[in-house]
């Protein structure tokens, strides 16, 4: 990784509050931002889109590894259809290789001449980036997780019920924590921060906390 650049990896599960999180950090400190769910989420939506099998990795890997974001300007990539391909394309050894690189060259080289790159995923600071400046490891309540995102699906899809959310968060969090590719989890000098009883105020001031100490 470019020492000159600022790199802050952070991971975490569906719903945990990450994103938000790491939008707020990349703005206060003019940072470049990649969501990288947002690529494996393409993939999925690609997938689903095509009618590709899972089985057929040949060409999924086809389909990550010639992904831009542009193609996703217009695709609903969160849908839980779309959520759950997602979690599927992840667990593919050659989609994660196929998308990689991609996460690695925004890193080291972040758009807009920004002074460094903010990644969240499930792998950043294990696999990704594993010499970050700073990592953190953003996690709840599976209960608390499948409420936020109830009520952000329920806008869309008023039947849908808070077990069905909460029993979907739970059977991705199984895949995404023993998939032999990358499998999501804590890097060993990762800040953990559980936002189930936090606000974003409150989770953005402990992030400060860390990455202010790691500026100074």
């Amino acid at each position: 990784m470019n020492s000159d650049n600022l790199v802050i990896a952070v991971d975490g599960p569906a719903a945990s509050g990450k994103g938000t999180l790491s939008r707020r950090v990349a703005h206060f400190y003019g940072l470049a931002y990649l969501d990288t769910g947002s690529l494996y989420r393409g993939v999925g939506w690609l997938m689903l889109s095509k009618g590709l099998s899972p089985r057929n990795v040949e060409e999924i890997e086809v389909a990550a590894s010639t992904l831009t974001l542009e193609q996703l300007d217009n695709a609903d990539i969160r849908t839980p259809d779309v959520g759950r391909a997602a979690s599927v394309v992840a667990a593919i050894p050659e989609v994660r290789q196929a998308l990689l690189q991609y996460q690695r060259q925004y890193a080291t080289n972040p758009p807009a001449g920004k002074r460094g790159a903010i990644l969240d995923g499930r792998d950043i600071g294990t696999v990704v980036c594993p010499d970050a400046s700073v990592k953190f490891f953003v996690d709840a309540a599976a209960e608390v997780r499948a409420e936020r995102r109830w009520r952000e699906l329920f806008q869309h899809n008023n039947s849908l019920t808070l077990d069905q959310v909460l029993d979907d968060i739970r059977r991705r969090d199984t895949r995404d924590a023993t998939r032999t590719a990358a499998p999501m989890k804590a890097a060993q000098d990762a800040h953990l921060i559980d936002t189930s009883l936090l606000d974003i105020d409150a989770a953005f001031a402990a992030v400060r906390r860390v990455i202010d100490k790691a500026l100074a």
